[in-house]
Formats: structure tokens, sequence, C-alpha cells
């Protein structure tokens, strides 16, 4: 089969298209014939060599979608020609508070999306939702999942209350954004581009403002009267801000640090005063990943989708997912189907 290989570290540009052997799925595994694929930060960290236990040659992608052509044995074959969506990950584990010692993200060091082809167990294919297309079926895994785990299992979300989803524009803060609205809240979010706050608006925020004005945090908090729940994949030299914009009782829920860590400490006495909470999350187990797709299909959640690429134009695709000017998902399109 033809996959996108990661050979030796150094950017995107060093990915290759070749070829490989084509997989056969053992006991409990099905095959999938990928449709499509989508793109996250975490595949341009590892081309970067920025990315924990970096296994090479390695297949990246962690999302895909497509069709189920070959099971394994032990795999019920009512499975054949179903178009399914792929849980992005390996081994959460028993414990639905944190994954286990084995749990590992699709692609690297087990074989990713970028390819034909690929095997996985049988409990990882779900019912591709009819209304989705290819591409935004196959943007819904990864940064769906985070974002569901971070907005409603960490967060607990509820009607009525305010969230600030911080850094808009990448796939995790734009499903944060749209399952919080379809939740009831009122949101905000923050960005340093004006056009990606126009879009935010356009997916039901009550409005944004711009990181990079020096007076933000007043900003917003004249817009909000304050913030019940921070939904921050950032971090940074503006993460001390959010303390200010807080309610008594408030949760800041933390899945990323794209800008590193905080230049300032926690304010701790705001921190014990106001009974806040802050919690990390990432990822999701298999029961989030089905109770995500089952509200995404209620309330007809369409993904966003920025770009689509074809297979082979690989780098070009993680290039410009790597220049952070995307909204929503870049998408990788196996066929011409």
């Amino acid at each position: 089969m033809k996959a996108v290989v990661l050979p030796q570290l150094g950017g995107p540009e060093h990915l290759q298209m070749t070829t490989v052997a084509t997989p056969v799925p053992g006991p409990g595994q099905v095959r999938v014939k990928l449709q499509t694929s989508a793109l996250n930060r975490r595949d341009v960290w590892v081309t970067l060599g920025k990315y924990p236990n970096i296994r090479l040659p390695c297949i990246l992608g962690s999302d895909g979608a497509g069709v189920v052509e070959q099971i394994g044995p032990e795999v019920d074959p009512a499975l054949l020609g179903q178009e399914v969506v792929i849980y992005p990950a390996w081994d959460w584990g028993d414990d639905p508070r944190f994954p286990s010692p084995t749990f590992r993200v699709l692609g690297m060091p087990d074989q990713g999306a970028f390819a034909e082809f690929i095997c996985v167990p049988r409990a990882h294919v779900f019912p591709k939702p009819a209304f989705l297309s290819w591409e935004q079926a196959a943007a819904a895994p990864l940064a769906g999942l985070t974002s569901w785990r971070a907005v409603v299992t960490q967060a607990a979300v509820c009607p009525g209350e305010t969230v600030l989803v911080t850094g808009i524009g990448g796939g995790v803060a734009t499903f944060a954004l749209q399952w919080a609205v379809k939740l009831g809240a009122r949101v905000f979010v923050t960005s340093g581009s004006p056009e990606k706050l126009e879009r935010a608006r356009a997916l039901g925020a009550a409005g944004g403002v711009n990181y990079r004005e020096s007076d933000w945090g007043k900003q917003l908090a004249a817009l909000s009267g304050g913030i019940d729940v921070v939904i921050d994949g950032t971090g940074g030299p503006v993460f001390q801000g959010y303390f200010s914009l807080i309610k008594p009782a408030g949760r800041i829920v933390i899945y990323g640090a794209t800008a590193g860590n905080p230049s300032e400490g926690l304010e701790m006495a705001r921190l014990f005063f106001r009974q806040m909470q802050i919690r990390g999350s990432t990822m999701g187990s298999p029961a989030e990943f089905a109770a995500m797709l089952r509200f995404l299909t209620e309330h007809r959640i369409e993904p966003v989708v920025d770009r689509v690429f074809p297979l082979a134009e690989v780098v070009a695709a993680l290039q410009h997912l790597q220049a952070a000017k995307q909204m929503g998902k870049v998408v990788l399109r196996q066929t011409g189907d």
C-alpha cells in the first residue's frame, strides 16, 4: 500500500510517500480502507523531534475515516462494508479518570492514518455519522474527543454558564466552541487574528478579543461580566490573565501549552479565596468518543474543515498547519473516489 513515512527528524519536509506492506488484521481486528485522514499539531511535533518516545521510521496520522474491507478472526462479518470513523488511540484502560501506562495516540509508534489502509481493534471503529462528508468525518476524532473531555468531562459545562475558549482556530478550540454552544453556554474566544474572531462569531461565539492587545483582559471582562470556565490549550504569558476573569467556583481546564509555560506563577490567594479549580485534560476514553459522536449526531454538528489536500501533498498540508493560519481542521484525502 501507499503510505507517508517519516524516516528521520527535522521537520515535515522529511516525510516521504512510499510503498509498504499492507497490514493484515489479527484476531479481533478490522482493516479499514481509509478515505480521509486529518492532521494534528502532534504530527508536526513528531517531525520536529519535540514529542516523547519517538520511534522511527513511522507512519503518522491520528484521525481516519473509511470503509471496513477485511476482518480478522473473531470479528462479526456484518462489519464488512461499513463506513466508520476510528477511535484515535490505543489502550485507554479501565479507569475513566485517566489513561493506562500503555496508552498511546494513534500514529507513532503504532501505524497511523497517513496511508491507504490501517488495522485497528474492532472496538475502535464507530459508525460514521451519515450526514457528515468523508472530510468532516476525519476531522472529528482527536480534536473532537480532546475538546469533549475538556468541556464535558473535566469542566462539566452547564447551560447558562460563561465559557472562554482560548486560541480559537485550532481544531480542538474550534470543537470546544461548538460543544459549549450546543450545551447552552455563552462562549467567548481569544485569538491573535481578527478574521478568526469573526469566524468564531459565525459559529456561535458571543464575542471575542485579540490577546495581542495589552488590555485584552479588561476588554473580555467588560464583554463577558466574568468567566465560569476557561478551556485553554495555549498557556504562555497570557495564562495569568485568566485569574482576574474567573468567577467564584470557576474552573480552568488545560489541554495543551502551545505557547509554553506561563511567564509568572499562580495567584495563590485568588485561587483559594475564589474556590477555583485547575484541571489537566488530554484525549479521552472510547466511551467518551462514543458519547461525543452521539452528541455530534443528535445536534448535527459539522466539524469545521479549513482545507483539504491529497495524501501526496502531506508536506504542504503540515506546513500549512505549522503556520497556524487555519480555522478548524486540515484534512488529507486518500482517494479520488
